[in-house]
């Protein structure tokens, strides 16, 4: 195997076969594709890849840029030629571009001047924003090349697929790579190749006191326990970690961020002695609590609330429940979220828990009477197991959230751009996912699920006027 792969493969791992391929296409000394389109979900390691793999390649030259930062033809162009010359913007030359090209004229003319001693590969992140951009814009860079005469490659990077593009036509072939999801026991070896920075972030938050002050004989105790941790007992953790977290969060970056701080409450009993490291199921009662508590805060980022939370969940036992509502009213209360955004949110949340066919018995007033059989009464005697609450959240039509939307809120609002922003909002804050469909919510086929729990909107219910209970169907 080439010395580039391995190397690129010892740092990110299962992503062999997106690497081969990348240095089949662009490491071999062949001339390059004109164009390739890497896609696939956020937090698939794409970026990232790319940033590592292009460096090792010999007599090439790189441009990385992201397509939201350039909003007009003219900072795309400019922005392009500066990072394929190497130059900078800053106070020295007052933060002038290398050149001028205001048109794809001037464009391809400065990029004809270019050495053709070097490759270029041009990578364009968020490319689906192309789109937006002039009708030429697209077509031009997918045919670099033959315009310019140089080994120059397109490299466009997104989340959708490049079926989401035929909107455009004429466009000329592309080569297509896909970056599938990590599977669960792929984020298993990604995770516990990060042991030893667990490890030291561990070590530095014993030293550094965070939490309980300790003694300096209690430090050097921790220390010498935390030394003597191995990479199986890691290993044990994250088998307990990712049986919980792996069917709600597939992001390896938000899992690499919980998973740290579900660890270090994981350790405190090894560390103090009150626990054996060994003893996996008095360690699985120590932290199980802690951890249905980060599940439910996993997209929310606030700061240090999942530390306090934990750490208030198993200093406090006995008031577990009590505790919780208190955690998530305080996070109801510190979410900064428009008013409109609220009862979209507490709408989806009743898309995503009751049936579609209950939603003209709920949410109508002149609904019609409703016949008792025996069977609604035998299936509405529901154990909690069964309850549509527990289940977790089924997916949604965006046409369905509107409609509930407007059914709870009693204001007339009429159906605007700022508004289906606020939709877009709560999908970037992680409150709404695309169960599938991913793209514009405006399309029609996206299919959308509610990830908050039931104490969190609640409260958010409550912030509101409204009573988010009288309108699920498990409390009938």
């Amino acid at each position: 195997m080439n010395e580039t792969v391995q190397i690129i493969s010892a740092q990110y791992p299962c992503r062999e076969s997106l690497i081969r391929k990348l240095y089949q296409y662009y490491g071999t000394g062949d001339p390059f594709p004109p164009a390739v389109y890497l896609y696939g979900h956020t937090s698939t390691g794409k970026s990232t890849i790319l940033r590592a793999f292009l460096p090792l390649l010999e007599y090439t030259k790189y441009a990385i840029l992201n397509a939201i930062e350039c909003y007009t033809n003219k900072i795309l162009f400019e922005t392009i030629i500066n990072r394929l010359e190497g130059h900078t913007l800053s106070v020295e030359n007052g933060y002038a571009s290398l050149v001028s090209a205001d048109s794809m004229k001037d464009f391809v003319a400065q990029l004809q001047r270019l050495s053709s001693e070097f490759s270029y590969v041009i990578v364009m992140e968020n490319a689906e924003r192309i789109r937006d951009m002039d009708h030429n814009v697209l077509p031009m860079l997918l045919q670099l090349p033959e315009a310019t005469g140089l080994n120059i490659s397109v490299l466009l990077v997104s989340d959708l697929p490049f079926e989401k593009y035929h909107i455009r036509t004429g466009l000329p072939p592309v080569i297509k790579l896909f970056a599938a999801e990590y599977s669960k026991n792929e984020i298993l070896v990604i995770l516990k190749n990060d042991f030893r920075k667990v490890q030291d972030k561990l070590e530095a938050s014993i030293v550094t006191g965070k939490g309980t002050p300790l003694s300096e004989e209690e430090i050097q105790k921790r220390l010498k326990i935390l030394s003597n941790l191995t990479l199986d007992f890691y290993e044990n953790y994250l088998n307990i970690f990712l049986s919980v977290f792996y069917k709600v969060c597939r992001d390896l970056k938000e899992l690499q961020l919980v998973s740290l701080e579900c660890y270090q409450k994981y350790c405190e009993p090894v560390l103090d002695g009150s626990i054996e490291q060994t003893d996996v199921q008095k360690l699985w009662r120590h932290i199980s609590k802690a951890m249905k508590i980060a599940l439910g805060t996993i997209y929310m980022r606030m700061g240090n609330v999942n530390q306090d939370t934990i750490r208030q969940t198993i200093d406090h036992q006995p008031s577990e429940a009590s505790e919780q509502q208190q955690t998530m009213k305080r996070l109801a209360q510190t979410l900064e979220l428009p008013f409109y955004a609220k009862y979209l949110l507490i709408a989806a949340y009743l898309a995503s828990h009751n049936a579609a066919k209950e939603d003209k018995r709920l949410f109508m007033k002149n609904h019609g009477k409703q016949k008792k059989r025996m069977q609604s009464v035998i299936a509405k005697a529901k154990v909690s197991e069964k309850m549509a609450t527990q289940l977790g959240p089924k997916s949604f039509t965006v046409d369905r959230l509107l409609a509930i939307f407007y059914a709870i809120l009693d204001d007339k609002v009429g159906l605007t751009c700022n508004l289906l922003a606020q939709i877009s909002t709560l999908i970037h804050l992680k409150f709404l996912i695309f169960a599938s469909g991913e793209g514009s919510v405006m399309e029609g086929s996206a299919r959308l699920q509610c990830t908050v729990g039931m104490d969190f909107i609640v409260h958010i219910g409550k912030m509101c006027g409204f009573n988010v209970r009288q309108y699920l169907c498990d409390f009938f």
